[in-house]
């Protein structure tokens, strides 16, 4: 059986107001859609525009402008996680998404943290996630931690390896938190992806796919996504494969390349 598929509708059916985008992407064949930042969203029209689309909302980034790797963030960290879950709550998403640093416009790490050491920030990760998944439990939401490359689109980022993310989930031992497997990061920092699905796809609560360099569709870059989401499957990975690529021309021509090699 095809995994199911999910647009981000932050870099895909962008030619379209926001609200028509729900529909579009049910249309294509998505069984789901996810975005980026729900606070410039209105709320009550992106539920009702996906509810009339009959489409699902897998989730949204849930930590904005904290981070989890710094020690004196902890409190507001959770307490806007806990705004993020309730929003989800609202327009029917099942996860959000959380991150080690807290990203600014375009995607860059808003601090690096130099001053801080990798023990501190890792045990910071850890004592904070702690407090997230037991939040998480509590609500019946998913958290999935994404770890993000580092030389091309988001410079000074903490967690950086699959290794790294998929054994502090693991740690935790939460069913509600689990690690975000992008692709297209972790083909840049580390590659050897059907090696890694292979060792940590217990571990992966949902996946996102753009070919590199680029950060296109598949087929304009070097990854094999036909033999990697193949790999996917037969490993058992059962959830979403959320599709968050800029189309190298448009979204037509990107949704039908994602449909014939994916």
């Amino acid at each position: 059986m095809a995994l199911r598929k999910c647009a981000c509708i932050d870099t895909l059916y962008t030619e379209l107001p926001w609200n028509k985008r729900f529909a579009a992407a049910k249309r294509d064949g998505f069984a789901a859609v996810e975005f980026w930042d729900w606070r410039i969203r209105d709320l009550e029209a992106t539920s009702k525009a996906a509810e009339d689309a009959g489409i699902v909302i897998s989730g949204f980034n849930g930590d904005a402008d904290f981070s989890l790797v710094d020690p004196a963030h902890k409190e507001t960290y959770i307490n806007y996680l806990k705004e993020s879950i309730a929003v989800a709550k609202k327009v029917k998403a099942f996860s959000v998404t959380i991150h080690s640093n807290a990203l600014g416009e375009g995607g860059v790490v808003v601090n690096h943290y130099d001053e801080l050491s990798d023990t501190v920030k890792l045990c910071s990760m850890y004592d904070t996630l702690l407090a997230c998944a037991k939040i998480a439990e509590e609500e019946n939401i998913n958290l999935n931690l994404e770890a993000l490359n580092v030389t091309t689109d988001h410079v000074g980022n903490f967690l950086k390896y699959t290794q790294a993310g998929a054994e502090i989930c693991q740690l935790i031992g939460s069913g509600r938190l689990k690690l975000l497997y992008d692709v297209y990061h972790m083909q840049i920092n580390e590659g050897c992806i059907c090696d890694t699905v292979s060792k940590y796809v217990n571990q992966f609560g949902h996946i996102h796919v753009a070919d590199a360099p680029g950060r296109h569709e598949p087929g304009t870059g070097e990854i094999n996504y036909k033999k990697v989401l193949r790999h996917l499957e037969s490993c058992g990975y059962t959830g979403l494969v959320g599709y968050e690529l800029f189309p190298l021309t448009d979204t037509e021509t990107a949704v039908k390349a994602i449909m014939e090699n994916c």
